[in-house]
């Protein structure tokens, strides 16, 4: 049977698919805040009655506990499921998650971000959508579609969705490392798709990402709050030695001003050059993803992307335990939090890199003689990930989407990071693709996320194929 009664059966279902995208991004999985933890909890429960429904055999696995907010919370489970055991099949193994980051109508969205939402031009808009609840859900609209008209999946399917991508994948990698004897034995290769295009019109395949080191700045002053009118003047102010160190830590250009961060990057080679020529991206695309904004650094495309995926990038993220709300209100924080990121690349060591912000934040301290107490929070970590575009795994993605979308596709990397990209490479050694659903704008993280419907059907469209092209792609 072709693939294009595959491909019909996916258009005429479409709207059954965005329905079932509408009835997750209603549940309010945020992973970070303890009170949406049964939430998250709930997704990943509808996420395995959805596999069971569709003949997967399914595995909850529960990663522990953790602290948040002040209490014991348990960890989100980390969904593992099998589709298909034919031992002549290749096996793929594909990754999600099914948590979401924090929205509230009041940062800005046009909408409810828990409500799916269509408008006139056919971006399904709600939190999750892109990121990723759009993806894993194709992923199960494929098999779907597959067993409406009767047709054989060419592989089998092994999947692994978790519920903590977007606080740090906590119990993730002890779980893989447990299991990649048990479970994901047998796998011949990976794929995710938590990432997206880098222009509007033509897909990619991403080769490589960006890591992370997640850090706080705790100033600790006074043991409460104060005002302003009785203490302003006579005391350390906590906030204003927040203040002073956030902003000494990159200058408003993007370049980073922690001394040695930059001596660990490697240098660009002719060669690597090479590979951003011709690339699907200009800056009409980032002007789109900024809402029309032209507010870019670097005046060459090539260099945008370059600083996007080769090179670090420091960015300042909030402060805790400052007032925020509207309206004035007088007073001095006595304990603010400063949150901040580097986007680590390939040959950054995260202990490294812990290390010389550890050490530059005090030294900077120590420069306001300030009476206040310094604490620096060294957080999550993720690894940068670069894979082999030759691949077979790569090849078979490239050729799905030729014959979904009628190109061949850009090879890209990409600036965000997804840590569990290099522990599955290390801890399985196979290959791992990722395959995006969604475009450069669709605000992944922020407000007024979407995936327009055509990625989404699309999507699923090629993720069939990409079953199909797998199995008849030659492994030597």
């Amino acid at each position: 049977m072709s693939l294009d009664k595959f491909f019909d059966t996916v258009n005429q279902d479409q709207d059954n698919y965005v329905a079932k995208l509408k009835e997750i991004v209603a549940i309010p999985s945020i992973s970070c805040v303890a009170e949406r933890r049964a939430d998250t909890v709930r997704m990943g429960e509808w996420i395995i009655a959805e596999l069971e429904r569709l003949g997967a055999t399914t595995k909850r696995v529960e990663p522990g506990t953790q602290q948040l907010d002040g209490q014991t919370v348990d960890l989100p489970p980390v969904v593992l499921a099998t589709y298909g055991t034919d031992p002549s099949k290749k096996t793929v193994l594909i990754y999600g998650h099914y948590d979401v980051q924090p929205a509230l109508k009041e940062d800005g969205w046009n909408t409810d971000p828990f409500t799916l939402v269509e408008d006139k031009e056919h971006r399904l808009i709600g939190r999750g959508s892109t990121d990723d609840k759009g993806p894993v859900l194709g992923w199960l609209c494929a098999i779907e579609a597959h067993q409406k008209i009767g047709l054989d999946i060419p592989v089998n399917l092994k999947f692994c969705f978790e519920g903590m991508e977007e606080s740090g994948s906590e119990g993730l990698d002890a779980i893989i490392a447990a299991e990649a004897e048990g479970y994901f034995k047998g796998v011949d290769c990976v794929c995710i798709s938590d990432n997206y295009w880098l222009g509007k019109t033509k897909p990619c395949l991403t080769y490589g990402l960006r890591g992370i080191n997640y850090f706080g700045i705790s100033v600790k002053g006074p043991a409460q709050d104060l005002h302003s009118g009785v203490f302003g003047g006579t005391v350390h102010e906590p906030m204003t030695d927040l203040i002073t160190l956030m902003a000494s830590l990159v200058d408003s250009q993007g370049r980073i001003r922690v001394p040695g961060i930059m001596d660990q990057v490697a240098d660009l080679t002719d060669a690597e050059k090479k590979t951003y020529e011709g690339l699907d991206f200009s800056h009409a695309d980032l002007h789109a993803a900024l809402g029309g904004a032209k507010t870019e650094l670097h005046a060459d495309p090539q260099d945008t992307l370059m600083h996007r995926w080769r090179y670090p990038a420091l960015s300042l993220h909030g402060i805790e335990g400052a007032f925020y709300a509207p309206g004035g209100k007088t007073v001095i924080p006595s304990h603010p939090i400063g949150k901040f990121s580097i986007r680590t690349v390939p040959d950054m060591d995260p202990h490294t890199v812990d290390k010389l912000v550890k050490e530059y934040l005090e030294a900077e301290f120590k420069k306001l003689n300030s009476k206040n107490t310094l604490t620096i929070i060294c957080g999550h970590h993720g690894k940068p990930w670069v894979s082999s575009p030759d691949h077979w795994n790569f090849v078979a993605g490239a050729k799905a989407v030729e014959r979904v979308f009628n190109c061949q596709p850009d090879l890209t990397r990409e600036g965000g990071s997804i840590p569990v990209t290099l522990t599955f490479q290390d801890a399985l050694k196979k290959n791992v693709l990722l395959l995006p659903m969604g475009a450069c704008d669709d605000g992944a993280h922020s407000i007024n996320e979407k995936v327009d419907r055509r990625n989404f059907v699309e999507g699923i469209k090629l993720y069939g194929a990409y079953f199909h092209e797998l199995a008849a792609v030659k492994t030597e």
